[in-house]
């Protein structure tokens, strides 16, 4: 149907909007495109405002909104950064001061730990774990307490600010009035598969002014396109599981390892190996799942351009972010949890003991991860490829090409306008856009009580990818086609969701993966001075040494030792209950659990309160928008009071000439100024 049915028949080879002009030469004539190069798509104006009249004059209101959109955001990431960096460098002042990471560095306590993996690992002294109990107290203190309450906060008003901005544009574009409804025609793909099974069921019979209103109920349909999302989400977590087994089976050889640089420093090897490898497969499964989703969206044939949309994104979304926030959810709650304890270990896939935190708590290991993954899919996913392959695909076609670059140069000169601009990458949609920045928003606000710097890293990201994308559309990319709508539609409700999720998240972070409880607890019950000395002794459990399983014991044994210790809230091995769950544990689940109710209702009603407080409309919008109103209806009353008259007037003098047309009416659009 129309340029669609002419694309795909091969009549054309494709067909877009012509870009205004060159933008380098001297013979280059001044053109939006030109000014667009110059105060917007160059690195050297980091610094300035976007142009969004000029970008959405450009590109249409549907681009210039992302770019509006994307600018709020990076604005509103400078303060939740500077914060982000005060709670960070409150942690690097305060950890000389921290009583139980200097109790875990005193080598006067001698504490002997349990060992960490079965035979092959012997007892182990807890000063060795000085370095990494310090480094987890920089995210691990008092401080991120207030942070995730400070960016609940901060994501409300985020998102306030934006319906504000985005009601101004909408008043100054003209689009107050506007409804997607007036242009929301149906695809044509859905009109030829109607067409076809209607002619499947007349089968040949002609009925007039049959209009078919489908919806596919076929039950192999529905199990076709449901099925695969769920059996994606399950490969998502089959990988997951296998960086586990990874995790267990490379320590087991490094403690195996004759080799003293690799029995150094097992755990950060461990760590950081398995982040990478988790980032790996996180930027692969990504292109693999928009693929899907876009294959499965297609099957289910949409009945408008939005609801195809619409169900895209949700489907990509649902995908990328099971696949983003897996490797982390497992750490954040899972790891360290299902480890059972010293003589009844669990295991998984036969001799695979499952892994433990370490004693300072897995918080260190979960910010390690969400900095590489943050890290590497800006870096490689975001920016080295939208970098590096349009540069890439430049050098082969050059390679490919038998002329001189000064024959190009010429040739170059001679092309029309049309010619130029198809040798450009066509332009697939700015959904890829929304939803690189709709992750990184999930990355800043879910997990942020266990990496406060989320908010810089996003920051410093931003402020290169608004020059980069501005610079691929200007340059790179042939001019899309200007679609006029009036906001960012479902991004906004998925922003909405990840903002309320955030809270529940990080209430579990402190309460379930921090330290923060625990210290509470002993600090307010347990402590005999009302201290946090004596917490690390408080935290550590009794292991006689003769009720490891047989085969489970270090080997060589150590004769030296009768008692290890391991973290856990049991009954030592002399009580009557040995190794059972001890009334510490009880009540500190409990308070945990009393954290999460509060630190959420707390929060959300705080939230609620800042979002009721800030009007949806600036004042004076609302007041112009009113004022217009009152104008536009003014304006009628007088035509109609001047069209009764003529009526009246014409009744007297001309009967004959009958009473106006009612399509005669002058119409009256109210037009914004700029």
């Amino acid at each position: 149907i129309g340029i669609t049915s002419l694309l795909a028949n091969g009549v054309y080879t494709s067909a877009y909007p012509l870009h205004d002009g060159d933008i380098d030469g001297v013979t280059a004539e001044p053109n939006d495109r030109k000014l667009l190069f110059e105060e917007w798509a160059s690195y050297s104006v980091f610094y300035k405002y976007q142009p969004i009249g000029l970008i959405r004059k450009y590109f249409g209101e549907k681009v210039g909104l992302y770019f509006a959109w994307l600018g709020v955001y990076t604005q509103m990431l400078i303060p939740a950064a500077i914060v982000g960096v005060i709670v960070f460098l409150y942690g690097c002042a305060t950890v000389d001061d921290n009583i139980p990471s200097m109790e875990i560095c005193d080598p006067r306590n001698n504490i002997t730990m349990c060992p960490l993996c079965d035979s092959a690992c012997s007892y182990w002294k807890l000063e060795t774990a000085c370095g990494t109990a310090r480094a987890s107290h920089l995210f691990d203190n008092p401080a991120t307490v207030f942070f995730s309450i400070f960016m609940a906060l901060w994501a409300v008003l985020f998102m306030e600010h934006w319906k504000r901005r985005q009601m101004r544009l909408n008043y100054v574009w003209d689009l107050t009035d506007y409804g997607m409804e007036e242009e929301d025609h149906n695809r044509a793909e859905y009109e030829l598969r109607v067409a076809e099974k209607t002619m499947r069921q007349d089968q040949g019979a002609a009925k007039v002014g049959l209009r078919l209103e489908m919806v596919i109920s076929d039950d192999s349909w529905l199990s076709l396109v449901c099925l695969p999302p769920s059996f994606q989400i399950f490969i998502t977590f089959v990988i997951t599981f296998g960086v586990i087994l990874y995790r267990i089976s490379i320590k087991t050889a490094l403690h195996l390892s004759t080799y003293p640089a690799a029995r150094s420093n097992i755990r950060a090897t461990v760590k950081t190996t398995a982040a990478i490898i988790n980032v790996i497969v996180i930027i692969i499964l990504d292109e693999i799942y928009a693929s899907i989703a876009r294959w499965l969206t297609t099957l289910e044939v949409p009945k408008t351009d939005k609801s195809f949309e619409e169900r895209l994104i949700f489907k990509t979304f649902i995908l990328k972010f099971v696949n983003a926030f897996t490797p982390i959810v497992y750490l954040a709650f899972f790891r360290g949890r299902l480890v059972g304890r010293p003589g009844k270990y669990l295991y998984v896939v036969g001799s695979y003991r499952m892994e433990e935190c370490a004693h300072a708590g897995c918080l260190m290991e979960l910010c390690i991860q969400l900095c590489i993954t943050m890290l590497g899919k800006q870096l490689i996913q975001n920016n080295l490829f939208e970098i590096g392959i349009p540069k890439l695909k430049k050098l082969l076609r050059k390679r490919k090409s038998e002329l001189t670059s000064k024959q190009e140069e010429e040739l170059h000169k001679t092309l029309k306008r049309y010619e130029k601009d198809h040798v450009l990458g066509p332009f697939v949609g700015i959904n890829p856009e929304y939803m690189e920045m709709i992750i990184q928003f999930g990355m800043v606000t879910l997990f942020v009580a266990s990496f406060p710097l989320a908010p810089l890293f996003a920051l410093l990201n931003n402020i290169i990818e608004i020059r980069l994308d501005a610079k691929k559309f200007v340059l790179e990319l042939r001019r899309p086609i200007a679609a006029k709508v009036k906001d960012i539609g479902i991004w906004y409700n998925l922003l909405r969701g990840l903002s309320k999720v955030a809270v529940i998240v990080n209430a579990f972070v402190i309460a379930f993966t921090s330290d923060f409880v625990p210290r509470l607890v002993y600090q307010y019950t347990y402590s005999p001075d009302g201290t946090m000395h004596g917490f690390v002794n408080h935290t550590l459990s009794y292991f006689n040494v003769s009720d490891f399983q047989n085969g489970t014991e270090p080997n060589p044994p150590n004769f030296n030792v009768k008692v290890c210790r391991y973290k856990d809230y049991r009954e030592p091995p002399w009580s009557n209950t040995p190794y059972e769950l001890s009334k510490e544990f009880w009540a500190i689940l409990a308070v945990r659990l009393a954290f999460v109710i509060v630190f959420q209702n707390v929060v959300m009603l705080m939230s609620d309160f800042v979002d009721w407080l800030i009007p949806d409309i600036p004042k004076d919008i609302s007041f112009q928008i009113h004022k217009e109103k009152l104008l536009m209806l003014d304006h009628f009353m007088k035509e109609e009071g001047r069209r009764r008259d003529n009526h009246n007037h014409d009744g007297y003098t001309s009967p004959s000439s009958g009473s106006a047309s009612p399509h005669s009416r002058p119409t009256f659009h109210a037009r914004a100024g700029w």
